[in-house]
């Protein structure tokens, strides 16, 4: 008898130890980030696109909380390098691209080597001649399929939006149509309808004519097929053409009129945009 007690003791214990060990996994499991995200902007031209970039650094941190994944950011690029993004899953470029060489060598080769990228608005242009020529081919022609930027609606304007694909993580959990956060909307030099490598996910819908307000006339599209978030099926990416804030110009205020997170839907868009990134397993999904 006394021996059988201390053997059931000893196994009470023994289960009692294997639960708190289970238990310790389960919560550090839970704990763990599921990745590592890294935004580079530079926040010095154009009010808008600044007033995007202090808002994305506002929102994307609670995104990463909410979600378990890290958000760091820096207006540092000479940490586009090798070594620095070789601790991160997914790059984001918030509001322009890299201009030195080498830095440019390492994003190419980090994503020809499955790391992931989101892009925003103005991390697609290239215009030549202006401040940001399109001197960068694999970017803007291979990677990003777009070309140079051609032109854009004034002023920033809600669009109503088409999901083109209801099938695609990014997008899956879309309505078919849904309103925008307003934006200032490009027009590109290359039809990506013709690019077999290009999935366009969003386009801007019929019923959103005539979109802008002008004054200009060519800032008002009245028709036309506009794609705005594509992905490059030869690559872990997603370019999302939202990222510029309606700013009080003309009363010389620079207030901020308007922004980009706080649509729930749009919000959802770049939620399930960054996690399928973060934990895609290399290009299993396009």
């Amino acid at each position: 008898m006394h021996k059988s007690l201390l053997s059931r003791k000893y196994l009470s214990v023994v289960l009692f130890m294997l639960c708190c060990i289970e238990l310790s996994y389960a919560q550090a499991q839970k704990t763990k980030p599921r990745f590592r995200v890294i935004a580079f902007y530079t926040a010095k031209r154009d009010t808008a696109h600044i007033s995007f970039v202090h808002e994305a650094n506002r929102w994307f941190p609670k995104i990463a909380a909410e979600y378990h994944f890290i958000y760091d950011s820096t207006n540092d690029w000479s940490h586009l390098n090798t070594n620095f993004l070789s601790h991160y899953q997914v790059v984001i470029f918030l509001d322009t691209r890299p201009d030195d060489p080498a830095q440019r060598e390492a994003f190419q080769r980090y994503m020809e080597n499955g790391g992931g990228w989101m892009g925003f608005h103005f991390a697609g242009f290239a215009l030549t001649p202006s401040d940001y020529p399109q001197n960068w081919d694999w970017y803007h022609n291979e990677f990003l399929g777009a070309g140079q930027y051609v032109s854009n609606t004034w002023r920033p304007t809600a669009a109503i939006l088409r999901v083109e694909d209801s099938t695609h993580p990014v997008t899956k959990h879309l309505p078919a149509i849904f309103k925008s956060s307003p934006n200032e909307w490009y027009k590109w030099e290359k039809d990506l309808r013709n690019n077999p490598d290009i999935k366009i996910l969003l386009s801007i819908d019929s019923t959103s004519f005539p979109l802008g307000t002008g004054p200009k006339p060519y800032e008002i599209w009245h028709s036309g097929y506009y794609p705005v978030v594509w992905t490059n099926k030869k690559y872990r990416m997603l370019y999302l053409n939202m990222g510029h804030n309606d700013i009080d110009y003309e009363n010389k205020t620079n207030k901020e009129l308007s922004f980009q997170f706080g649509n729930a839907i749009q919000d959802k868009l770049i939620i399930d945009g960054i996690l399928w990134l973060g934990q895609a397993k290399h290009h299993s999904q396009n």
